[in-house]
């Protein structure tokens, strides 16, 4: 928590120090907001199965760079597409472990399992849309913004750990992982500081993994704040 605390500081001062630097440049009246972006996230699971339960802080992290497209004279309505990373880190109580075939098997941890880990872990590459609605003018570098859109996601690469009275094991590429994930963002605030929404629209896992014998569409939620750097 204490690390997420101070990135957040570290990319606001970057941010605000950009800021002086462009106010002395020329005004440009086609001005984009062109942006590197920088996010931190607490993450959440929906549509959980009974039993189920997070443990510590589940954390999300994604930078990447956004292209901004003006549609409207003023230039503070546009439509911008970008391209990135992602880090998304779950603990909780999903046994993934594999069985003496060599087949992956998924189950909920009892309350009297004793376990001091457990977790799974996606990266991804990430495209953002968004629409985006903000105060901003070519003198104006401080403004409200409410930008919503759509993310997809390409999970190239996931891994599972567990330490506990089991063992202590980890899987890599686990195959039950959907490797598409897409949903709902928003972000919305002032200057620097944005609250971020995402609400992911398909299940983490695909379609034929059950969890104790039972079909589950696991989604994810994450909440934190988004840094839009120019």
């Amino acid at each position: 928590m204490k690390t997420l605390i101070l990135m957040a500081f570290l990319i606001g001062g970057f941010h605000t120090i950009l800021s002086q630097e462009i106010e002395t440049t020329a005004i440009d009246s086609f001005y984009k907001e062109d942006q590197f972006y920088a996010g931190i996230t607490y993450n959440l699971l929906s549509n959980t199965p009974n039993n189920f339960s997070q443990q510590g802080f589940s954390t999300g992290f994604s930078l990447g760079f956004i292209k901004d497209m003006p549609i409207n004279k003023q230039r503070n309505i546009a439509i911008a597409v970008g391209f990135g990373y992602g880090l998304n880190t779950f603990n909780q109580n999903i046994l993934v472990s594999k069985n003496s075939f060599g087949q992956y098997e998924y189950s909920i941890l009892s309350g009297s399992d004793t376990y001091s880990k457990n977790k799974f872990t996606t990266h991804m590459l990430e495209l953002p849309i968004e629409f985006r609605w903000r105060t901003s003018t070519p003198t104006q570098y401080d403004f409200w913004r409410i930008y919503a859109g759509f993310k997809l996601g390409y999970t190239f690469a996931n891994t599972t750990k567990h330490v506990g009275d089991l063992g202590a094991f980890k899987h890599h590429n686990v195959a039950g992982f959907n490797n598409f994930q897409y949903g709902l963002t928003l972000s919305a605030g002032y200057n620097t500081w944005n609250i971020h929404l995402y609400y992911a629209l398909n299940s983490i896992f695909k379609d034929d993994v059950l969890i104790d014998g039972t079909k589950t569409d696991l989604n994810a939620v994450k909440l934190g704040l988004m840094f839009y750097i120019l």
